[in-house]
């Protein structure tokens, strides 16, 4: 398979790498989206019932703490990414998600072994970490190098595509569930459907990834007499750290495009439903239809976001974005309020400019890097910036309101958008790399410029 297939590429194969690499992503993204759907049953189910806010923010934390393991995830499945394959990578992470959730779909309640399902639970978020800080950045490099270089910023949208699809599963079913079944089925055994059905998805995932082929820019850098002259060597245990060290610009700039996307993404396409529920008393149905609602308007530009990309270049889609973000999120705020149509207006306003940066960013992060340390280069800051801020955001937006009461939404916001403000700045300082080769030992250098196309 070529690492940048032509029209004339068989079809099956592409069809083959676009549908297991977007099985896969959306498995994990299904899997981490259902805890914070349904945080408010877990914390019912699998925490002290002395008092509700705190077990709320507890499950909330354990949240957090799934992505503190991020960083470790990154860093295992970026080293093997790189030293041994794109396609082994997928396929470790794909394994250890499913196995994570099915693991919290039969955690056994506080009830029953008090303080333990606590425990379990965060093993289990733990092990979904570890995965999930492989998985974007793998999968992402595998999708980028397999794409035509014209067409790679729409390919790279099926990343947040497929995610998306699969958070809209798990609200989805939650809807069905929350409709169907009272509040008293809901949270004995309705809230653990989700994640059996995740573990389901997981083994079909795991399945198709395993009849993937390596892309040739992983072939060519790794092969006997195939590596570039001018690239760096092969990186072994020392040489990884070498390599990142001498990449740490890129590195940077990593940080920087994420820190406020990852925040204004889980919240507004993640946490929110959850939050209203909680905080703004919006009956349960409603809030998860009017995220499903909102994801619909998501799935829809993305696509667009990313073809778009392919012809002006990536950088006008990223202000656009960051830029739309930051000035509409106390807007959106304010149109949410007590109802779930408030909730589905507002977050579909947001997400439309959030999928702006989601589209895009998967393979404006590869275009950043050389072959031998595209997935690591990515995963490593990747995952550090979206523990630090991604896996805070649900916490923070909650915690907030319960710290500085009526003030707590405004100091939230102002922290978001300080944080996009960060992203915008940094898109100044990125070369335009649409269409570049990536079989290349590092996106060709280009004279400075200040201007944006």
């Amino acid at each position: 398979m070529s690492a940048n297939p032509t029209p004339a590429a068989d079809r099956s194969t592409v069809m083959r790498t676009l549908v297991a690499t977007g099985a896969g992503n959306a498995a994990e993204w299904f899997d981490w989206a259902i805890y914070a759907t349904f945080a408010s049953f877990i914390a019912s189910q699998l925490f002290s019932h002395a008092d509700p806010t705190s077990a709320f923010l507890a499950t909330l934390a354990v949240f957090a703490v799934g992505f503190a393991a991020r960083p470790l995830g990154g860093f295992v499945f970026g080293w093997l990414g790189d030293k041994i394959g794109r396609k082994t990578s997928l396929v470790w992470c794909v394994l250890l998600a499913s196995l994570g959730s099915l693991v919290i779909a039969l955690c056994p309640t506080y009830d029953a072994v008090g303080a333990w399902s606590s425990v379990i639970l965060l093993i289990a978020r733990i092990i979904q970490g570890l995965a999930h800080g492989g998985e974007l950045p793998s999968a992402q490099t595998y999708l980028s190098e397999m794409a035509p270089r014209e067409r790679r910023g729409l390919w790279s949208s099926l990343i947040y595509f497929s995610g998306t699809l699969g958070i809209m599963a798990g609200t989805f079913i939650g809807a069905i569930l929350s409709t169907i079944l009272s509040e008293e089925q809901m949270s004995a055994i309705g809230w653990r459907i989700p994640f059996l059905i995740g573990a389901v998805i997981g083994l079909f995932a795991l399945y198709m990834r395993t009849k993937l082929e390596e892309t040739e820019a992983f072939e060519e850098a790794n092969a006997d007499g195939g590596h570039h002259p001018d690239a760096p060597p092969r990186p072994g245990p020392d040489g990884v750290f070498r390599q990142l060290a001498a990449n740490w610009r890129q590195a940077a700039k990593v940080i920087g495009l994420t820190m406020g996307l990852t925040v204004v993404y889980y919240v507004w396409g993640v946490s929110t439903p959850a939050y209203a529920i909680h905080e703004l008393g919006i009956d349960a149905a409603g809030a998860l239809w009017a995220g499903v609602v909102a994801n619909i308007v998501f799935l829809i530009a993305l696509p667009l976001w990313g073809r778009l990309s392919d012809r002006v270049g990536r950088k006008p889609v990223l202000l656009i974005s960051g830029i739309g973000s930051a000035v509409f999120f106390f807007p959106a705020t304010l149109i949410v309020r007590d109802s779930a149509v408030q909730l589905a207006l507002g977050m579909s306003l947001m997400l439309a400019f959030i999928s702006a940066s989601a589209a895009i960013v998967p393979t404006t992060y590869a275009e950043l890097f050389p072959t031998t340390i595209r997935t690591m280069g990515v995963a490593i800051p990747y995952a550090i910036c979206v523990a630090a801020f991604g896996g805070t955001a649900a916490y923070l937006q909650a915690g907030m309101n319960a710290w500085f009461g009526d003030a707590g939404p405004t100091i939230f916001g102002v922290y978001t958008i300080v944080l996009l403000c960060i992203g915008i700045a940094t898109v100044f300082t990125l070369r335009e790399t649409k269409g570049i080769d990536l079989r290349q030992p590092s996106p060709p250098r280009e004279k400075s410029t200040t201007t944006v196309p």
